[in-house]
């Protein structure tokens, strides 16, 4: 659209570097007049010309005004437009943002008792809890604790 009037406005323009010239050489044809006597008729047809060509200026004056600001409104909407793309795109990088915020959190969640279960189930006898009554039921506990206390502060954050 934007090219279509950038069109129009170059065809005004040459119209109007075409038909602005004439008006001068019309004025100075009338001033003339009584200097060499010319014919009645001659003088109402050159004054009607001028009529016609000081018409002709005046729309394409008006015309080139209206492409401006055609051109002004077209640019005022393809902004608009580009705003509310934007604005579209802003929304859904939002929407994206919070669900990667879900998804980290519950990997967090996930990742705790994966490390507690991976390094109570390395094959040595060090560990003092591995000789100990309540050494399974302490690393599940210690697991659901984690859980739940990450999913606390996730769920406080706004993140779940």
């Amino acid at each position: 659209m934007s090219r279509r009037i950038y069109e129009l406005s170059r065809e005004v323009i040459e119209f109007q570097r075409a038909t602005g010239p004439l008006l001068g050489i019309l004025r100075s044809l009338e001033a003339g007049f009584e200097k060499y006597g010319i014919d009645e008729e001659l003088q109402r047809y050159l004054r009607d010309v001028t009529d016609h060509a000081t018409t002709v200026a005046e729309r394409v004056d008006g015309f080139r005004q209206m492409l401006d600001n055609i051109l002004t409104v077209n640019a005022t909407l393809v902004t608009q437009a580009q705003n509310e793309e934007m604005k579209k795109m802003t929304e859904a990088s939002y929407a994206q943002n919070e669900e990667i915020k879900k998804i980290s959190a519950w990997a967090a969640i996930l990742f705790a008792p994966t490390l507690i279960g991976t390094v109570y189930g390395m094959n040595f006898d060090a560990m003092p809890e591995l000789h100990w009554a309540l050494g399974y039921p302490f690393a599940l506990v210690l697991m659901a604790a984690v859980c739940l206390g990450l999913h606390a502060i996730f769920k406080r954050r706004g993140w779940l």
